[in-house]
């Protein structure tokens, strides 16, 4: 990992390949993608608790601060667990992480109990926190939703007032021709929408 704890002030060269941005902003939103090839190796705590130490400190109404992960790293006796939540096509790849983490989010608000709108939003806050924060350090990171929710609620303990979001991938990234072969055309960042189809002046068109 080369210099990670120095924010990238530069695209890097895949992202450059693939991605143009329309205005001027940090490199770091831009370099961030969802590659899938990983090297199997575990990693250490302090290489990858530095990515839940970032999603802490997203923003949240009330400071509610809705998110909590469940995670096993492969040597954990748990990690078997995790894989099996996956469905067939991400297990292919996911099998190479070297964390697993299940992502959830308090529906209600600590302060009165009652429901929190705006909890999944919030949560989603602090996983944009966790996958740049991975991009600065190369890290591959890579959300899913294939995955049996309803498993891993009951199987993982989820308490009742806790909804599952999304399963994710952490793991050292790797050529992508370690993929099985039908993923590894996919192995490139994608593009985004244009600015003026996601933005609408005055009411929504």
């Amino acid at each position: 990992m080369k210099d990670a704890l120095e924010t990238e002030r530069e695209l890097r060269d895949d992202a450059a390949e693939y991605r143009e941005p329309a205005y001027d902003i940090d490199p770091l939103f831009v370099n961030r993608w969802s590659p899938r090839a990983m090297t199997g190796e575990p990693l250490d705590e302090d290489e990858y608790l530095p990515l839940f130490e970032a999603a802490r400190w997203a923003p949240s109404a009330f400071n509610n601060q809705h998110w909590r992960f469940v995670i096993a790293d492969r040597e954990d006796e748990e990690w078997e667990r995790f894989v099996d939540l996956l469905v067939e096509t991400n297990r292919a790849w996911a099998t190479d992480a070297a964390v697993l983490a299940v992502i959830v989010s308090k529906t209600t608000f600590d302060h009165n109990g009652e429901p929190a709108p705006t909890h999944s939003f919030d949560t989603g806050a602090a996983w944009q926190n966790l996958a740049l924060e991975g991009a600065r350090r190369e890290l591959v990171v890579h959300a899913m939703a294939g995955f049996d929710y309803e498993r891993a609620a009951d199987e993982l303990d989820v308490a009742d007032e806790f909804d599952v979001q999304a399963m994710v991938a952490i793991g050292e990234r790797a050529p992508p021709e370690t993929l099985p072969e039908e993923l590894r055309e996919r192995e490139q960042p994608s593009d985004r929408k244009p600015v003026d189809e996601i933005v609408h002046r005055g009411g929504f068109e």
